[in-house]
């Protein structure tokens, strides 16, 4: 199959989206927690955070444009912070169904199996279930003026692993933890094994 720049302009909706958000490739799976300066909790699937830097450690993520509510972001302005949570085989399904668009005052924690957590006094939730995760603190935004998204970035504050995922070098085995990646919009997959080649220098 072929497509013409034109061709994908015309493409029905459904079908472009599907298309173009799985032709780049696996996508990390990760729920981000928040919570309202009013105390409620939020979880949202996010298959948009992206490495930007480990001195210092910086991830950024995508929300669309805000032209409809997006408490995740709101929440994230509104305290400074968030979490980042790695999504496991074992709870695709409800991580999947925090995508639902609830009202603002219905925690998606309610209306699933995830069980939100707070480690070392930290004022936004956690999810209990997950193997990695990650306490942040907002940096900065900017604004995308090709289609109207934002990207926020966050700096980690705090980082938990469970003990068994953790390597040596630093290596965390996502293969071991059953990390699981996303496929376009709603397809999930869980890699197997690692496959290392370590860092490559010039041939002489």
């Amino acid at each position: 199959m072929e497509f013409t720049r034109t061709h994908i302009d015309s493409l029905p909706h459904l079908y472009k989206i599907n298309l173009i958000n799985s032709c780049s490739g696996y996508k990390s799976a990760n729920l981000i927690g928040s919570i309202s300066k009013d105390g409620q909790e939020n979880v949202a699937v996010f298959s948009s955070v992206t490495h930007f830097g480990s001195n210092p450690p910086l991830l950024g993520l995508v929300f669309r444009p805000l032209t409809v509510p997006r408490n995740t972001y709101v929440n994230i302005k509104e305290t400074g912070y968030f979490t980042i949570n790695h999504i496991q085989q074992s709870f695709i399904e409800d991580a999947h169904h925090t995508s639902a668009k609830y009202e603002k005052d219905i925690s998606e924690f309610s209306k699933t199996h995830l069980t939100p957590e707070y480690l070392t006094n930290s004022k936004v939730p956690f999810v209990k279930e997950s193997s990695v995760k990650m306490l942040m603190k907002y940096e900065e935004e900017y604004h995308i003026k090709a289609n109207n998204t934002l990207l926020l970035l966050g700096a980690i504050e705090h980082l938990f692993i469970e003990d068994s995922l953790l390597h040596e070098d630093g290596f965390i085995d996502l293969a071991k933890a059953n990390t699981a990646t996303i496929n376009g919009l709603d397809g999930y997959a869980c890699p197997k094994e690692n496959n290392r080649h370590g860092y490559q220098r010039p041939k002489q």
